[in-house]
């Protein structure tokens, strides 16, 4: 229990927090385009000054943010594994060999929509929207940039498949979180996802196809053949050198740890890079920690590699990722002492006091999963406190956990990356090479996801609740099980 005396914050001092909070976020971040970290620290200070002044300690935030980091660890060493990865797939070729065969076979033409199905593809494969665009995802980009596509439709398409596959893979650590924290069996709530993802990859997939119709004709330009025959003769381009990405595909699917996946992948690159393209090991380290350029390679004469090739190659490694890391301390500062503050908490509980209807409840748990993710940048948080608000009314509402369980992702996960002051955004915008306010309106399966996910909603009346499961009076649980007091299997 508590060892503090906590005052409850009122509603219209929570109300003002939040509003506060949000004009800041949107001036600093938005307006004046000040650094994101210093906008997150300030808005911390005054979530901080604001939980002190209702009775929690300084070292109850600091509880919180430690609790934070601890759950947080893995993804900081998957960050770093990201960076590792991009370096020494540079340094062995890895990548510029995708470059090269993708500027060769691809019209530009189909780029967007083999972006976004590319990704889902192997963000499917491995669970990791991370992984899938750090890896194939900086590829595309790298095609991209030398048929002189725009990037941040590109990026767009790049972090829409990447969500689509991490929203429906079994092997994705939010789906599990989310069918978890409300107790539904994995793989129907991933078939119950289908009801919103399916028209959303749909909608995306014609949309990106309609946008990349203007792009026929430019495949062989003058550009490109130059960036494919400097490439050439940079790197040895051979099969082998696909060897990285199979073992990051076929590491994910044997369920392996996904640490040990991405080691493997970087020692194996290493290793390719000694082999194939000969380089010495503190070369290949040095990619590894410091990033590749392009001037690590013997033959390389100063000033004769173009500045595209040049931009498209030059990136990667341990230290590419000490901005993102720092930005998750800030960001997880924020959201442990908004989270002391009880602001939220307050006035997501007000609002749902005048929530009436099915539909509605499932729309308000939409809007609190988008405000809770925007606010916190992490998606379990966002999973528990949306449950714990929402699912005492989901039962009385007679609504199937199943609909908590998709509003969990559609509303608290796969729109984080469009926010830039979010941990997801700052690491696609630094592995992309585009800002999230570039590739955020292009990210389409981000925003109809939770678009689909109303329509359904509010459409229940009229459709024959087409979407929205209704529970049956056999099926009715007691509100304890929501609370978590019962671990009952859903009877189906």
């Amino acid at each position: 229990m508590a060892t503090t005396r906590q005052q409850q914050p009122g509603f219209l001092a929570s109300l003002g927090l939040l509003l506060v909070i949000a004009a800041t976020i949107i001036y600093g971040i938005v307006i004046a385009a000040y650094e994101t970290e210093m906008v997150l620290i300030t808005v911390g200070v005054l979530s901080t000054l604001f939980a002190v002044a209702h009775g929690r300690r300084w070292d109850d935030i600091m509880t919180i943010l430690a609790d934070k980091i601890r759950t947080a660890t893995i993804a900081i060493l998957v960050l770093y594994s990201i960076g590792l990865i991009i370096g020494t797939w540079l340094v062995a070729g890895a990548i510029p060999y995708f470059i090269y065969y993708g500027l060769e076979l691809i019209d530009p033409g189909y780029l967007y929509v083999m972006a976004f199905f590319a990704t889902a593809i192997v963000s499917t494969c491995t669970g990791t929207s991370w992984g899938s665009a750090g890896t194939i995802g900086v590829a595309i980009m790298g095609i991209a940039g030398a048929m002189e596509i725009n990037l941040a439709i590109t990026a767009g398409a790049v972090i829409s498949g990447a969500y689509f596959g991490d929203k429906l893979s079994p092997l994705s650590d939010t789906t599990i979180m989310a069918s978890m924290v409300v107790k539904v069996d994995l793989y129907r709530h991933i078939r119950y996802l289908m009801f919103t993802s399916v028209p959303s990859c749909l909608v995306a997939a014609l949309a990106y196809w309609m946008l990349g119709t203007s792009l026929h004709g430019d495949a062989q330009s003058p550009a490109i053949a130059a960036t494919t025959a400097q490439i050439d003769e940079l790197f040895t381009l051979n099969p082998i050198l696909l060897l990285p990405a199979v073992i990051i595909v076929t590491g994910s699917i044997l369920k392996k740890p996904t640490l040990v996946v991405l080691f493997a992948s970087t020692l194996c690159a290493m290793l390719l890079a000694l082999w194939v393209q000969g380089l010495p090991l503190s070369v290949v380290v040095q990619a590894a920690v410091s990033g590749f350029s392009v001037d690590m390679l013997p033959s390389v004469q100063a000033g004769e590699i173009h500045d595209t090739l040049r931009t498209l190659l030059e990136r990667g490694g341990l230290y590419s990722m000490h901005g993102t890391v720092l930005f998750v301390f800030c960001a997880f500062f924020f959201a442990s002492a908004l989270e002391a503050s009880g602001a939220l908490h307050v006035v997501l509980h007000r609002t749902l006091e005048h929530v009436r209807s099915a539909s509605g409840t499932i729309l308000a748990s939409l809007l609190a999963g988008l405000c809770i993710i925007f606010a916190t940048g992490n998606s379990y948080v966002t999973f528990f406190l949306t449950r714990e608000i929402f699912a005492d009314q989901y039962a009385r509402k007679e609504l199937h956990p199943l609909n908590l369980s998709r509003s969990l992702e559609d509303g608290g996960m796969i729109p984080e990356p469009l926010a830039p002051w979010t941990v997801s955004a700052v690491y696609m915008a630094a592995t992309l090479g585009v800002s999230t306010l570039d590739y955020a309106p292009w990210a389409l399966f981000n925003y109809l996801g939770i678009a689909f996910s109303a329509l359904l909603a509010i459409a229940a009346p009229w459709t024959g609740n087409f979407g929205v499961r209704r529970l049956t009076p056999e099926e009715n649980p007691p509100r304890s099980r929501f609370a978590g007091a019962s671990a009952a299997s859903d009877p189906r």
